[in-house]
């Protein structure tokens, strides 16, 4: 599969069961109605694991423009590569946000509540505070970044000469159990996007499917979720160069 493919195919299955998993919960007369943040963390942890376990072959499975900012500022990804793999991730979010919408289509009708159905495309704060939540994204982005250098470690090593490309395979679990750990420890204050093509590709979806009622897709905060977890990961590039000399 081409690389490029794989980041879009990887992500759009990441954003389908992700997301799919809060509309599962917050949507009206789902029968996953109401079950709460464990689910949904378990859920994301499942998406991610999904995602990686597939693409990771074809692209290193990346699937989040802040991991591969941070990949090719940490040496190990090529950065001839990063435009094309930051445009596939959001194209694939993009389309996994539309497969949420077409499966859970009646229930955004059935849903009043504008506030939930925007929830099951993009992140929004617990307590609205930009600079506060640029630091939790930075703060969870970094724990991600930094700790998936090190589980892609001997996949770089073994692909040197293939253009270091990311994570195995055999990474997917403990990339899913890393998100997990994330989304239990510090994701309650901005719903711990951690990827900025995990939160703008569905929120321009938010903004131009039919919800039935629904309200603007929250412009204001979608800096949010982009900045933080760039920096966040661009901090743990350069904490791991440093260690790792």
């Amino acid at each position: 599969m081409n690389p490029l493919m794989a980041e879009f195919i990887g992500t759009m299955l990441l954003v389908l069961l992700g997301n799919g998993v809060v509309a599962n919960v917050l949507l009206n007369k789902s029968k996953g109605n109401n079950g709460g943040w464990i689910v949904i963390t378990f859920g994301w942890a499942m998406a991610v694991y999904v995602g990686v376990f597939v693409s990771a072959p074809y692209s290193g499975a990346h699937l989040n423009s802040a991991v591969t900012i941070a990949l090719a500022a940490a040496g190990t990804f090529d950065w001839g590569l990063v435009v094309g793999y930051l445009a596939a991730q959001l194209g694939g979010a993009m389309a996994g946000a539309i497969l949420v919408w077409l499966t859970y289509r009646q229930h955004f009708t059935q849903t009043d509540d504008v506030n939930l159905k925007l929830a099951v495309f993009a992140t929004g704060p617990a307590i609205r505070s930009p600079l506060n939540n640029v630091v939790t994204e930075l703060v969870g982005t970094f724990v991600l970044v930094f700790a998936v250098l090190y589980i892609a470690a001997p996949t770089i090593r073994l692909n040197e000469t293939e253009g270091k490309m990311g994570l195995g395979a055999i990474g997917a679990l403990p990339v899913a159990f890393l998100v997990l750990a994330i989304g239990l420890s510090l994701g309650g204050p901005t719903g711990y996007a951690i990827n900025p093509a995990r939160d703008l590709g569905p929120r321009i979806m938010h903004a131009v499917l039919p919800l039935g009622k629904k309200r603007d897709s929250d412009w204001r905060y979608a800096l949010v979720p982009i900045v933080g977890p760039i920096i966040g990961g661009l901090i743990a590039a350069l904490v791991y160069r440093v260690i790792k000399v």
